[in-house]
């Protein structure tokens, strides 16, 4: 049996340590994100805050534009000119107010990592922020993203005129101008890090993490946040999810098993590649399929894999939660013989471990690798389970550890994932294929109910 997950700080596996060896709670680092615009900062951020909140870390993004937005929402590109007095005196209160907030968080005790998301884009101002956080005993640590790609610097601006607020509601092709103008602004002051700030703690990607960087890395978050950073892309991609076809165990309301697809499970998988294809995977482009080790997900996959020749990998980390002593019980026997334990797990589902199984903190912890994988990967198609497909969705969504392990994944339903600078799109494409609900809530009997959506 795995050993006891504690359940009083979440994020207690990230405590500091003293020379002595002793725990303290007072983990405080301020990431202060540094680059022109276009070069996937806020990106970056972003997914930082959602790995660390999937992991149990609290943690905010402090973004300076938002700051900015509240005086000036739809700014043109000369209000970033240097030689602009008014512009450069509005954006240093904006930086000057998110420091402000950025310290009082801190103080109040709410979280561990702080980002400032902003360009940070000369050394003056770097040394500025190093010193208000030293001041107030906060670390920094300095994540700059530089980029001398057109392609990837063109996809940015894409991205940015299409989802940033600072152009919602504009012509693209007006807003795709103005913030190449918005660049040329900020490239006239642009200092990139160098040996004169070697004291600093900080990694720098270049092209998208072709080549990193990195510089006094002491402790422990900080080092697991590089791991995760370097192995980002910001190149434009998607994420298909989907659970395998209905089996003979959801049939009989049984949890776990090896079982084979049903009739209508075997009918779904035919189904998929043309599910795939309804959702708009680009023609001729790449896409690995990722499935667990048990029979029904291997089922589901292989029409997809033989009618278009993608590769397919097994993953013993994408099996589906263990449920111990249960596995083969349906809900109704689970409450009958292990009654405690059917109620404790209604109370606390998330870090509920089953006798002789798993917690969904349990399978958060192994699947750190696939998401590592899954970042430095292009278009994946994951063919899985339930309880993994919640805490996959969980992380790219930055959904709480309370809410994840209730949420409906229906079977015969493909989940496309796009990940953008301020937040995931996402499209459903459901069969027409019917299935059973495995699906119950909390506090209900212990049967699986309809879905919510039939």
């Amino acid at each position: 049996m795995l050993a006891p997950v504690p359940r009083d700080h979440t994020y207690c596996f990230y405590r500091k340590t003293d020379k002595f060896g002793v725990q303290s709670d007072d983990t405080k680092i301020c990431v202060v994100m540094v680059g022109l615009p276009a070069r996937g900062k806020s990106l970056i951020a972003g997914k930082a805050l959602r790995y660390l909140h999937w992991v149990g870390i609290p943690a905010r993004i402090f973004n300076v534009g938002t700051y900015r937005r509240m005086d000036t929402p739809h700014p043109a590109a000369g209000f970033f000119d240097p030689s602009n007095p008014e512009g450069q005196r509005m954006r240093r209160a904006a930086a000057q107010a998110a420091m402000s907030d950025l310290i009082k968080w801190f103080k109040e005790g709410h979280g561990v990592v702080a980002f400032l998301d902003a360009t940070n884009s000369t050394k003056t101002r770097r040394a500025w922020i190093h010193k208000c956080c030293h001041d107030e005993g906060i670390e920094t640590l300095f994540v700059e993203s530089t980029c001398d790609s057109e392609e990837i610097i063109m996809n940015n601006i894409l991205e940015v005129k299409t989802t940033s607020p600072d152009y919602r509601g504009q012509d693209p092709e007006v807003a795709a101008q103005d913030f190449r103008n918005r660049i040329r602004n900020y490239e006239k002051i642009y200092e990139t890090i160098d040996k004169s700030e070697k004291s600093y703690t900080y990694v720098k990607l270049i092209n998208v993490g072709s080549t990193v960087v990195i510089n006094q890395i002491k402790d422990y978050i900080s080092s697991r946040l590089v791991y995760y950073i370097q192995n980002l892309h910001i190149r434009p991609r998607s994420i298909w999810l989907s659970r395998h076809g209905e089996s003979g165990f959801n049939l009989g309301s049984k949890i776990g098993g090896d079982s084979d697809l049903s009739i209508r499970g075997e009918a779904y998988a035919k189904a998929l590649p043309g599910l795939l294809k309804q959702s708009g995977i680009p023609a001729g482009a790449k896409l690995i399929i990722w499935t667990s080790t048990l029979k029904r997900t291997i089922q589901t996959a292989r029409h997809l894999a033989a009618e278009s020749g993608y590769e397919t990998l097994e993953w013993k980390a994408l099996d589906e939660l263990d449920s111990g002593v249960c596995d083969g019980l349906t809900y109704e026997e689970i409450a009958e013989r292990y009654p405690q334990d059917f109620v404790a797990r209604d109370e606390d589902k998330y870090n509920y471990r089953y006798r002789g199984g798993e917690s969904y903190r349990d399978v958060v912890i192994r699947l750190e690798p696939i998401i590592m994988e899954l970042e430095r990967s292009e278009n994946v198609i994951i063919v899985t389970h339930q309880a993994v497909l919640r805490c996959i969705y969980a992380y790219f969504h930055n959904m709480s550890q309370e809410q994840s392990p209730w949420m409906e994944v229906p079977l015969h339903t493909l989940i496309k994932l796009t990940p953008r600078a301020y937040g995931t799109e996402e499209q459903r494409f459901k069969a027409n294929i019917p299935a059973v609900s495995t699906w119950r809530s909390k506090g209900s009997s212990a049967k699986h109910q309809p879905s919510i959506d039939s």
